[in-house]
């Protein structure tokens, strides 16, 4: 009873964060005194060692993790096309043929209500898109997240699949800071922009989606690299971007004009030009854009340009 009592108050003396775990010996350790204050515990990892990837992936039962960017989450399996039996000998062709008819109910047994058609033909369409535009995976299963949110609420029947697929990539990418305009999207789909801004606009009621406000800087370091831009003249048109936000220009303009205005003056700051007309196609944006945003950040940051 008094060993238990002063087991407790050792404890209670350590603190938490001078606690750490004995993998190999399954221990709780108190660094500072040195004891142990649990042993014995239970491992919860697999009850096989693996010395190399390769091992581990041998010796591994389990599956791959759930993708959201596949209609059923990846969750069914698939039979192979090989015409192989397990040894690796081929299969005659009365067998050949049993197989094909199991390949082919198998695909049809992974589809089988119309929520599944709808999810299947938008997640074909999302990858599509998301390819076409270079996303990460992470914007590609946010996007997944928000549309099958979409279609548990009954948004899309009575509209086109792919415009609110584009409309729940440009959320995604507007919570990931991902820089894309809607107009990018757009082009690589058959909806015109209305049509993706106004799916995109009931995602934002019906759904709830929190989405920051667009700044300017995110689109810096893509138009800045696609020009051909140095780190310097990027990092000067981020901080020119961050002194017209202090002073309020940047409130209800597009944020890629701005952000192709203020490239714009810091490659003439630091003799990298570029013409407006480069820089307008580059960010998605008009000349006349480009000219009005620079004129204003001059004017208002009291920017000297010398031999425009």
């Amino acid at each position: 009873m008094a060993n238990e009592q002063d087991s407790k108050s050792n404890t209670s003396i350590c603190p938490p964060d001078k606690i750490i775990f004995d993998a190999d010996r399954g221990e709780y350790i108190c660094t500072e005194t040195g004891e142990v204050i649990e042993d014995r515990i239970v491992d919860q990892g697999p009850e096989w060692r693996a010395f190399t990837p390769e091992e581990k992936e041998k010796r591994s039962r389990v599956g791959g993790p759930l993708n959201n960017t596949i209609h059923d989450r990846g969750l069914s399996t698939l039979i192979d096309w090989k015409d192989k039996d397990a040894i690796g000998r081929n299969l005659d062709p009365k067998r050949r043929l049993e197989v094909l008819r199991w390949r082919k109910w198998q695909v049809r047994a992974r589809i089988q209500s119309s929520i599944d058609r709808n999810l299947a033909q938008a997640m074909n369409e999302l990858e599509r898109i998301g390819n076409l535009l270079g996303l990460p995976k992470s914007v590609k299963d946010e996007a997944a997240l928000i549309y099958r949110k979409a279609v548990e609420k009954g948004l899309v029947r009575g509209r086109s699949i792919e415009s609110v697929v584009a409309a729940s990539i440009y959320a995604s990418c507007r919570r990931m800071k991902i820089a894309r305009t809607l107009d990018e999207i757009a082009q690589y789909t058959k909806a015109n922009r209305k049509e993706v801004a106004r799916c995109y606009r009931l995602l934002l009621r019906e759904l709830d989606v929190e989405v920051p406000v667009s700044d300017p800087k995110d689109y810096v370091t893509r138009i800045g690299s696609l020009l051909g831009l140095s780190g310097a003249t990027m990092k000067l048109a981020a901080e020119i971007l961050e002194k017209a936000k202090n002073v309020g220009l940047t409130a209800g303009k597009d944020p890629a004009g701005l952000a192709a205005a203020a490239i714009y003056i810091a490659a003439l700051l630091n003799d990298e030009r570029r013409t407006q007309k480069e820089i307008a196609q580059v960010a998605g944006v008009t000349e006349v854009t480009v000219r009005n945003r620079y004129k204003e950040l001059t004017q208002e940051l009291k920017i000297p340009i010398q031999n425009q």
